[in-house]
């Protein structure tokens, strides 16, 4: 696991900025650095030395030195990789990982990424041919930004390092400002800066000769295929899972994992201490409001295969503390509140191993979001086109009127008959729906994202699976949206930050690909979510576990805002510099904040707003720095 950085260019590149940018992301890697530059290239990265921990310095090379990679991630099938390149020729200088890059190079050119099981961002130069290729794993685990001026291109693993160069423009693109609002991220392909982007996950880049291609390598294929007895599928979601955690668990550093108490985690806890002769280190978040604790299921897990458990509770003024903190280490607006338990566990996990498994994935690839079941109950049910009009035009009245909170749900739930399976589906994953943002801009925010519908994000996604259920197809959009735009970004930034790796078996794409084509009966029945994950799990987890219904990463977030963060979502979002951005109009801001205060919920709303603005003024509002003037290892945004 590293932090990458580089530039490449038809002119000679300075080394000594991308040292610099490296210098900025040291978190990611505290435990090396190293450097490739030549006439056109210049490479960087920094190392949180996993495998081969005494040899597997980067940058890594060919034989012949004309290739060079620099690699952030683990890949889990390098030992067969290694003896397939040696049995063809390839000599190799260190046991890493990464050095199967290069000779699967050589060997597949570009097409090697579809060799690989892992997770990845990594950066291939051939000085030979004057090409640099860049590489996102298939779902996204590991974050990629990028951006081209003329004939150069620069990337790196974290935008901080991209805005440190002082000729690079720190302008908002108010496209990305407007899909965040909607889904509280900036989604791929946008960063939050006009002219730097996210690589999408699956894709790749080719840089040669100054221009720049991109490329899709996979998608996951939602395409049903025949099955056997739902029996014979729950065995063998158990090897699968088995065999994803055992590959996952390769390391030369101490590991454990993220206990929350839910289905996945505990799932992953279990098949590890299957394959573990020393219990098992897991690692839970609770609080003090029992509506959001879950340290009793965990516990109970934790018994169960007698782990070293370890818990921490999160009050609401330790998540005030570290909120600057986290905009920092985001470098964009980032508003899913459950990063603030994501921080404190990765901090507490830190302190005993350097790696951890979590169950990221276990409710893309076998349903287990309430919504997926919602949308199953309401997925027949199409009014008349001449009634959806009117339908919208009562239920957008009722959902915003003062009126009871029952009669507002009628409403909402009257506007989401209104509209089309894509649109009703886009609209429970927002924040601030279309309407929420017309009332909310000012009339120059509305001219700059004018014709931009968010909704189609979601709407793309759902027309081009290949799924012939909704069910899948929902799933489908989730793996494409909110899996890497949220989740896996989420969780790489808070490990990160504490010099962290995280593991995801659920993510293995061998057993993506295996539930992808499942009936969605097994995933959603009724409205029993993850029906084929429970009759797996039923021999190895509590039955308690199995039948408490999905609770989420939630936080006290509505409770907080009436009471210790307060003060600063009044403050931050009714200034002069919030009021002077011009983006907002300041009397819906006030209408937010005062209806939250009385009793109607505007948290979510509310929240991002903040998230925004703790960025802009942490990151986008300071001046340039360099890594130079901060102490090393010291996090935050520095450009």
């Amino acid at each position: 696991m590293c932090g990458v950085a580089g530039i490449v260019s038809t002119s000679p590149p300075d080394p000594e900025q991308v040292r610099e940018m490296c210098r900025l992301i040291v978190h990611r890697g505290p435990d090396g650095e190293g450097y490739h530059s030549d006439a056109h290239a210049a490479l960087g990265m920094r190392r949180l030395a996993i495998i081969d921990v005494a040899g597997g310095a980067q940058p890594v090379y060919n034989e012949d030195g004309t290739v060079a990679a620099v690699f952030n991630g683990e890949i889990y099938n390098f030992m067969e990789l290694r003896e397939q390149l040696a049995a063809r020729g390839h000599r190799f200088a260190t046991d890493s990982d990464t050095e199967v890059l290069v000779h699967l190079y050589e060997d597949h050119g570009e097409d090697l990424v579809g060799h690989l099981r892992g997770m990845f961002a990594f950066a291939i130069w051939d000085a030979a041919r004057g090409r640099l290729l860049l590489a996102r794993d298939r779902v996204g685990k590991k974050p990629l930004y990028y951006r081209q001026a003329g004939t150069s291109l620069a990337f790196a693993s974290e935008l901080k390092a991209l805005v440190a160069d002082p000729s690079v423009p720190r302008e908002l693109d108010p496209v990305a400002l407007h899909h965040y609002l909607a889904y509280q991220y900036v989604p791929a392909p946008w960063s939050i800066y006009r002219g730097i982007h996210k690589l999408p996950p699956g894709h790749l880049l080719v840089w040669q000769e100054g221009e720049a291609r991109l490329r899709r390598y996979w998608k996951l294929d939602f395409t049903p295929r025949p099955v056997g007895s739902e029996q014979e599928a729950a065995e063998q979601a158990r090897e699968l899972l088995l065999d994803a955690t055992r590959v996952r668990m390769v390391s030369e550093r101490p590991r454990g994992a993220f206990l929350s108490g839910g289905i996945d985690s505990s799932a992953v806890v279990a098949a590890m201490a299957r394959l573990s002769d020393q219990p098992v280190k897991t690692f839970c978040i609770g609080f003090d409001d029992q509506r959001y604790d879950e340290r009793s299921y965990a516990a109970s897990v934790a018994r169960r295969y007698g782990t070293d458990h370890h818990e921490f509770v999160v009050a609401g003024s330790s998540a005030l503390e570290i909120l600057p903190t986290l905009a920092r280490h985001f470098d964009e607006p980032f508003a899913d509140s459950s990063a603030i338990p994501c921080f404190f566990v990765a901090e507490l996990s830190r302190r005993h191993v350097t790696v951890v498994l979590n169950g990221d994935g276990g409710d893309e690839c076998f349903g287990g979001y309430r919504r997926y079941a919602f949308m199953k109950r309401v997925g027949r049910m199409q009014p008349p086109i001449a009634l959806r009009g009117a339908l919208n035009q009562i239920g957008s009245a009722l959902a915003q009127a003062d009126i009871a909170p029952r009669l507002r749900r009628v409403g909402r739930g009257l506007r989401l008959l209104s509209e089309t399976p894509q649109r009703r589906y886009a609209s429970l994953m927002s924040q601030f729906t279309s309407e929420g943002k017309d009332a909310l801009y000012t009339e120059a925010m509305h001219e700059q994202v004018a014709g931009v519908d968010s909704y189609d994000l979601i709407r793309q996604t759902f027309d081009a699976s290949c799924a012939d259920e909704d069910v899948n197809r929902f799933m489908d959009v989730d793996v494409n949206t909110y899996l890497p735009g949220d989740l896996l970004a989420k969780v790489d930034m808070t490990t990160m930050a504490h010099s962290l790796e995280a593991r995801s078996p659920f993510l293995d794409h061998h057993l993506m690909e295996w539930a992808a084509g499942l009936p969605g009966r097994w995933k959603v029945d009724g409205q029993v979510t993850k029906t084929l994950l429970k009759k797996a799990m039923t021999p190895w987890l509590p039955p308690e576990l199995l039948a408490r219904p999905k609770a989420g990463f939630g936080v006290p977030l509505a409770d907080w805002l009436r009471g210790e963060l307060r003060p600063m979502a009044f403050d931050l979002l009714t200034d002069h510099t919030a009021r002077s951005r011009g983006l907002f109009r300041p009397e819906e801001v006030q209408r937010l904040l005062r209806e939250h205060l009385n009793g109607r919920d505007q948290s979510s709303r509310i929240w991002s707003l903040l998230q925004f603005e703790l960025w802009h003024r942490t990151c986008a509002d300071r001046p340039r720095v360099t890594a130079a003037a901060v102490p090393e290892g010291a996090p935050g945004c520095r450009g």
